[in-house]
């Protein structure tokens, strides 16, 4: 295991600069996530981490030693692709042992290896099938074990859950984190569903063009997003963000939205008298009712039932709001929908800047 550190990373195609001098600490055997839209530079950083890619400026340091130098196969880490990269004539075992028979160990050990990663993975029944005969989660555990045999220091996957279905996509998650908790080995995942990055990390690391945005624990990105892009990329359903503008009312402010409706704000928010804001509410704090904390009232203009919750969209001040409810509440399409949210959990940003407040 080994800890990675990036220094001034810089990433250019002759005058387009695409990664802007990112610094990273990941501690040894941490969980790292990449989690960005597509094209924020996500896969292009763990690209140059693994050596595919030529850095422009900057230091890669990989168990405290510079490895800008050094060949992919020298910087002794293991990467997950999307795509599977199978051998189809190859079984199961020979996949899985191919790249240690190419170093040169000697046999037992290279069985050894592949049979200790297969009943990590639960591949042992399947050692001597081909790939044309696995699941496309099959496959994608044959990757992951080709990767787990060759020891490596750091696990760098990239999307490698993208080709599966939703269901297989819960499961491979639930297995690549067992399989963490397992090995212990430092490793850094890059993925564009903010989901898979909360459900697996240690830290979350949120890239937009080519910058860092934020970075933290799961829970502090959700509680705590320093601006407005990271609110609204991490959280499903996403948030809901409203215009407004701060007033004071006894002491005690509040955002006023277009249509009169008053949001007080938790005290210690950095807010003055006249300031232009976006309000942030998360769905799944707005609670039917308008009794208690922040009553707002709007027109049910969606009701979408998914099971165990149902997410009603309503209009406040003319823009559709989305809240999480119970799956027996019952809504109704164009009737009146009320509800509550306390005034800690009201987020507040600037408009201009869009930092959080």
């Amino acid at each position: 295991m080994a800890s990675v550190e990036l220094k001034n990373i810089r990433k250019a195609y002759g005058s387009l600069d695409v990664i802007h001098n990112i610094s990273l600490s990941i501690e040894d055997g941490q969980f790292v996530a990449l989690v960005g839209p597509s094209g924020c530079g996500k896969s292009t950083l763990l690209r140059m981490i693994a050596g595919l890619e030529e850095i422009s400026g900057g230091e890669v340091i990989i168990d405290n030693a510079v490895v800008n130098e050094l060949t992919p196969r020298e910087r002794n880490i293991a990467m997950v692709f999307q795509s599977y990269a199978l051998y189809p004539h190859m079984t199961v075992a020979q996949n899985m042992g191919f790249n240690l028979k190419l170093s040169g160990l000697p046999k037992p050990q290279i069985e050894q290896r592949v049979a200790e990663a297969a009943r990590m993975l639960d591949l042992t029944k399947l050692m001597e099938r081909k790939p044309a005969q696995l699941s496309g989660g099959q496959r994608q555990r044959v990757a992951m074990g080709r990767a787990i045999v060759r020891n490596p220091a750091v696990f760098l996957f990239d999307e490698p859950l993208s080709n599966l279905d939703a269901k297989l996509r819960v499961q491979m998650r639930s297995e690549i984190k067992t399989l963490h908790q397992k090995v212990k080995t430092t490793s850094i995942y890059v993925t564009h569903d903010q989901i898979e990055a909360m459900t697996l990390a240690d830290r979350i690391v949120v890239l937009n063009q080519g910058n860092i945005e934020q970075e933290g624990t799961p829970l502090e990105l959700y509680k705590k997003p320093a601006n407005l892009f990271v609110a609204a990329f991490i959280g499903s359903p996403a948030m809901n963000l409203i215009a407004g503008i701060v007033e004071g009312e006894g002491g005690v402010p509040a955002a006023r939205l277009s249509d009169g409706t008053a949001i007080r704000i938790a005290p210690d928010r950095k807010v003055r008298p006249g300031q232009v804001v976006t309000v942030g509410l998360r769905p799944e704090h707005l609670t039917p009712g308008g009794r208690d904390g922040n009553a707002l009232a709007g027109q049910t203009l969606l009701v979408e039932p998914t099971g165990a919750q149902t997410h009603v969209v309503f209009d406040l001040a003319g823009q559709p709001v989305t809240a999480v409810v119970d799956g027996d509440y019952a809504a109704r399409y164009g009737a009146r929908f009320e509800a509550n949210i306390a005034s800690d959990q009201v987020h507040i940003f600037d408009r201009g800047t869009g930092l959080a407040l």
